[in-house]
């Protein structure tokens, strides 16, 4: 199975050198910069499971002619529009196509552009980084790589990328309840995003504040309330899960967009926490803390 992998940064970085590592044809599509920084150092990963260095297969997108199986997309939201025309030489009549991007509006372009039988879902869990020379530093020892069909019937083809994708040195969990976790994912990362980003805080000093739990219970309220009017089919034990975890006191965490917020870099605003308003919009839902923080979000966009 031939995969491109697009974007060579931390996450599509790790599990696209995990895949090399292993001996899985993988290429990735990259732009200029990228590409002349690892032809000259190569791939390198930093991680608690052991450094190790691949010599990736690179292309740019002006180099794309022929259709690869399985396109893994791995750039941020932001970047997805200038990412679908740069892999539309890839997509051929057998292709499918993996995102692994933060929220859901991403799921309905991809649709609209390539069509559904193209699309299979998938998430990951990691926590990873890129270090100053450009390295893939993976921060602690999760890394997991979440796949199904959309509609839960993981028939051959996912039987294919599932195979393809074992025994590379990281978890890989083919799942048939895809779209419920897809939505639970965004409800654990919109509710940390919103309350660190809004707050300018991790969450223990979040909850150290006399009203830090009371901001956490109103915005998850608010973000599962969203969902559910759009369509999520609650789990209540996987929701409660969720608020238990972001809600722990002795364990300070932030969110992607808090870390790429201070660091004065663009953010996610619109899929993450728009598209949320987009969506209560659509079902004449109140949501005034999310609306305080897109406004926020947006201010620092503006700045930028």
């Amino acid at each position: 199975m031939r995969i491109l992998i697009v974007g060579a940064g931390a996450t599509g970085g790790y599990f696209g050198a995990r895949l090399a590592q292993a001996g899985r044809d993988v290429t990735f599509l990259v732009r200029e910069p990228r590409k002349q920084q690892l032809e000259q150092q190569s791939m390198q990963v930093k991680s608690p499971h052991g450094d190790f260095t691949v010599t990736p297969a690179l292309l740019l997108a002006r180099e794309l002619t022929t259709p690869f199986d399985l396109i893994i997309l791995a750039v941020k939201s932001f970047a997805l529009p200038q990412a679908l025309e740069d892999i539309a030489p890839a997509v051929g009549a057998q292709t499918l196509i993996m995102p692994i991007l933060n929220g859901m509006r991403h799921i309905d372009t991809l649709r609209q552009r390539f069509g559904a039988e193209k699309l299979i879902g998938g998430y990951c869990k990691i926590h990873a980084t890129l270090g100053a020379a450009g390295e893939i530093v993976q921060m602690t020892p999760l890394h997991q790589l979440f796949y199904g069909d959309l509609q839960g019937d993981n028939g051959a083809r996912l039987q294919t990328v599932d195979t393809t994708l074992r025994d590379c040195g990281f978890e890989s969990i083919l799942t048939n309840t895809l779209m419920s976790e897809l939505w639970e994912k965004w409800l654990l990362l919109s509710t940390l995003g919103a309350m660190t980003c809004l707050s300018r805080g991790n969450t223990q000093q979040v909850l150290q504040t006399s009203g830090g739990g009371a901001l956490l219970r109103d915005l998850f309220n608010e973000v599962l309330a969203v969902m559910r009017a759009d369509g999520y089919q609650e789990r209540p034990a996987i929701t409660a899960k969720v608020y238990d975890y972001i809600s722990q006191p002795g364990i300070p965490m932030t969110s992607s967009m808090y870390r790429d917020l201070t660091q004065g870099y663009a953010i996610e605003a619109d899929h993450v926490i728009g598209d949320l308003l987009t969506r209560a919009a659509r079902h004449d839902l109140s949501v005034p803390l999310l609306n305080a923080v897109y406004v926020n979000l947006s201010v620092y966009q503006q700045s930028r």
